[in-house]
């Protein structure tokens, strides 16, 4: 399993122990001061405080936003060293082992297994020594506590704002008591523009609107300016009069549940791959579909099979030769505004495994022969279905290959992933009715191969030379094996 180091963020306690100056010699150097500084006694009191240190949710990859434990590998109590497995995590695309930098000892464990918790929270406690494990576990049940009301204040905001008539009295700051820990602020886009245009801190603005939400007229008030009409003042009637009840709208819309269903929340992996498709939709993108003759490539894959090579492999070397001609599509677009020549080919191969979907990479798929590819995927594909990759083993691809041939799909069209260009959907390979220029007839196996791309940086003629290109070295694989 994959293993990776955590952070722990030192948390001061309130024991103190007093070291006088005639024991400053087993002292570190930076808590003693030199003899010539004024105003000091000869004989000073120094205070020194033990670290507990905070065991926090580590970032696992650039896209993982929270983490599930999966099992504390240590138990309560338990003395580490440091570089020992502590707990397993399970980020967007795999489960990893997290280590610790610190020698100490487990004083409470904050997130059970099973649970998450958003990358940077707090997961546990470390002591450095036992007598702080008693003030650790106390201070991990004030860190959990504030959950609770939490839970429960939420609750009584709706109904203060729902009424209409309840408006009369302007009392929303009892909302405030809703917020001890930090609150996420809620405000129209308009009301942020006049909070900055008059320089007023939107944190500290009262919202008066459905749920707590801070409007335009709520930041005027705050700045000390006489509300506009139409910003939703009249007569104290704020929440009735402002432009926002079409928001909730669409809210509502949400369909019941059908009788006898079941509702299941994403794990991790799936989450990641919801918002991977969501984000997706943002690049304009198109398709074009290209018909390969595979006879000489599934004679090849006859001969080479004993060997361990996988059809895979030679897919993935076919592409990556065929990049190499036509880099355009192996580039990259992320902000809209330009794009990068990746100088490395790497093949990243869908995979179905259980309960998502992830992409191996096949890193310089164009400078491996055939052999060595075919050992690094299966490399790969056994750490995949374990879920034990490395960030890099799957987030570093550029250009992605979509294979569902095994499963007798004659064509179909793959979604692009963010920050690539393009990638490939290769259906199953078929005998198809030919005929050739005297108009003889003959039967052979055709695999169609449907390519979208993201058209900011590749055109149709781009992709069309590719497709080529794809086509000559599939239909004289010969070069595969060089």
């Amino acid at each position: 399993m994959a293993s990776t180091p955590f952070l722990c963020r030192p948390s001061l306690s309130n024991t103190s122990i007093s070291f006088s100056s005639s024991t400053s010699t087993s002292l570190p150097a930076h808590f003693l001061r030199s003899p010539s500084s004024k105003n000091y006694s000869r004989r000073r009191i120094l205070s020194v405080r033990s670290k507990i240190r905070e065991i926090f949710m580590p970032a696992l990859s650039s896209t993982m936003t929270e983490g599930k434990i999966v099992s504390w590998i240590k138990s309560e109590g338990d003395r580490l060293s440091k570089g020992e497995s502590v707990v397993v995590v399970e980020s967007d695309k795999a489960d990893m082992d997290v280590e610790t930098f610190y020698d100490g000892i487990l004083a409470a464990i904050v997130v059970p297994e099973g649970e998450s918790a958003p990358v940077g929270a707090p997961i546990g406690l470390l002591a450095e020594t036992e007598e702080e494990i008693d003030e650790a576990r106390a201070k991990a049940a004030s860190k959990s506590a504030p959950s609770t009301p939490k839970a429960v204040t939420p609750t009584p905001p709706p109904p203060t704002s729902t009424p209409a008539p309840a408006i009369s009295q302007p009392p929303p700051p009892p909302a405030k008591p809703a917020s001890d820990g930090p609150r996420k602020i809620v405000a129209t886009p308009f009301a942020k523009k006049l909070a900055k245009q008059h320089k007023v801190n939107i944190e500290s603005v009262v919202g008066t609107g459905p749920f707590g939400r801070v409007t335009p007229a709520d930041v005027e008030t705050a700045a000390g300016i006489t509300p506009s009409k139409g910003i939703g003042t009249n007569a104290g009637s704020n929440i009735v009069s402002q432009p926002t009840p079409p928001k909730p709208a669409p809210s509502v819309a949400a369909p019941p549940p059908v009788p006898g269903s079941t509702v299941v929340p994403f794990t991790t992996m799936q989450a990641a791959v919801s918002k991977n498709m969501v984000d997706s939709l943002a690049v304009p993108t198109f398709r074009v579909g290209y018909p390969v003759t595979t006879d000489a490539l599934d004679a090849l894959y006859v001969k080479v099979k004993p060997k361990g090579v996988t059809m895979t492999a030679l897919l993935a070397k076919a592409a990556a030769m065929a990049l190499v001609q036509h880099p355009v599509v192996n580039a990259t677009c992320k902000d809209g505004k330009s794009f990068a020549h990746n100088s490395s080919i790497n093949i990243a191969v869908a995979v179905a495994i259980d309960g998502g979907l992830i992409t191996p990479v096949l890193q310089d798929a164009d400078k491996l022969d055939l052999y060595l590819l075919s050992e690094k995927w299966k490399e790969l594909l056994k750490k995949a279905r374990a879920k034990q990759l490395q960030p890099n083993e799957y987030n570093s691809g550029t250009f992605t290959l979509s294979n569902l041939g095994m499963f007798g799909v004659d064509r179909f069209d793959a979604i692009l992933p963010p920050g690539q260009g393009a990638i490939m959907a290769v259906g199953a390979s078929k005998p198809t009715v030919v005929a050739d220029a005297d108009g003889f007839f003959s039967v052979k196996s055709k695999m169609l191969v449907n390519v979208t791309a993201d058209h900011r940086i590749i055109y149709g003629a781009d992709l069309a030379a590719f497709l080529r290109t794809f086509a000559k070295i599939v239909e004289n694989p010969e070069s595969l094996t060089l």
